[in-house]
């Protein structure tokens, strides 16, 4: 078999495959609550094969959401509609995962289908008024974003707190892989960079503080028997970020906090995603050599993301050591199925195993008159 459709263990918890659905936000949310969208858009992909399924960024304060339309977890109203998504999630054979997040500075953004530029008020007219961002520093991501606002050390305590009390309600909704966001140039992202932290205080002096004190209250909150994983931008080397030391340092100690794996997304830079700062890596391809480097200093797993779109490229990033599991992302918006055509194309799935049962007796009859049509041609 190959290693792609073995089975991936951490801590507690058993995947079926190494075949992750990466966090994708789907800006449908309402007031921060997940609707009947993001219920039947996830749910396919643990249908379609995949061993582990991710929520969107869901944010751990409102004033921290991307757009209005992003799913939440800041007060226990938002639980009850993600625990029907982790029951649908388990129910097809996938591990459900959620994903933390607080995007600070880049706060208060349209939707994607509306220019994803600041809010102005011409969308409070549309019904989505502008928001005041917060960051580590009233610095702005760029010439046409607004000034955010400065947090306070009180703020910053209250924000690792958030943090923490997210963690809690993902564990009530029944999430068994939980991610922390420290990547795209988002608020954790924001502390660690000297492109965007210019504090004074203890925040600023160890600008990894934030986000080893974030880690220490979510795994506070998440059970010793699930799995934490960490997001980070493997642009920054690039992009004015952490340099390559800094990161193994931010891994390891992160490791010795409960974080499991590092999710080793291969854009979103400080300054550029989504901003129009200056251009990093536009294909966004797997940094596979860069990845290994740091599996392998820090200790931790680490997942693959970035246009992973051929099995075999999967495949052999896993038998090199440059990865422990595959994200999949927009590739998995054009084929919800990737999962169980992999499979096959790895020469796996025999008979159409390990699709859906009440797929399986359709999908052979429909082989064997394929198979007949093709005697008959020839």
């Amino acid at each position: 078999m190959s290693m792609l459709f073995t089975p991936y263990v951490c801590r507690g918890v058993r995947a079926r495959n190494r075949v992750v659905i990466s966090p994708m936000q789907q800006s449908s949310a309402a007031q921060g609550v997940a609707s009947d969208w993001h219920l039947a858009h996830l749910a396919r992909f643990a249908m379609g094969g995949a061993g582990i399924v991710f929520v969107e960024s869901t944010a751990v304060e409102a004033r921290g959401r991307n757009t209005h339309g992003d799913t939440g977890l800041w007060h226990d109203g938002q639980i009850e509609p993600l625990a029907r998504i982790t029951q649908a999630l388990r129910r097809d054979g996938a591990v459900p995962a959620i994903q933390l997040g607080h995007t600070g500075r880049k706060a208060g953004v349209q939707t994607w289908w509306n220019g994803h530029a600041p809010l102005t008020p011409a969308d409070a007219e549309r019904g989505e008024p502008p928001w005041t961002a917060v960051g580590p520093s009233a610095l702005p991501v760029g010439p046409d974003w607004p000034t955010p606002q400065a947090l306070t050390t009180d703020e910053v305590r209250a924000l690792v707190l958030a943090w923490g009390a997210a963690a809690r309600r993902a564990r009530e909704a029944g999430f068994e892989m939980l991610e922390v966001h420290g990547a795209h140039g988002y608020l954790i992202h924001q502390f660690l960079s000297p492109v965007a932290n210019q504090r004074n205080d203890a925040y600023g002096e160890d600008r990894t503080r934030f986000a080893l004190e974030v880690a220490e209250a979510v795994r506070r909150e998440w059970p010793d028997n699930l799995p934490l994983f960490w997001r980070v931008s493997l642009a920054d080397a690039v992009d004015g970020g952490l340099a390559h030391d800094d990161m193994v340092g931010l891994l390891r100690a992160l490791k010795a906090r409960g974080v499991d794996v590092v999710d080793c997304s291969s854009g979103g830079g400080i300054s550029s995603y989504p901003t129009q700062g200056r251009s990093v890596s536009n294909d966004l391809t797997f940094r596979a050599a860069l990845a290994r480097q740091l599996r392998e200093a820090s200790g931790l797993d680490v997942m693959a993301v970035g246009l992973v779109i051929d099995p075999h490229t999967a495949e052999r990033y896993l038998q090199n050591g440059q990865a422990d599991l595959i994200g999949v992302g927009r590739e998995a918006l054009y084929n919800p199925n990737w999962a169980v055509h992999a499979e096959s194309a790895l020469g796996d799935n025999r008979d159409y195993a390990t699709w859906p049962l009440p797929y399986r007796m359709y999908l052979a009859r429909r082989a064997a008159t394929a198979d007949g049509l093709r005697r008959a041609v020839r």
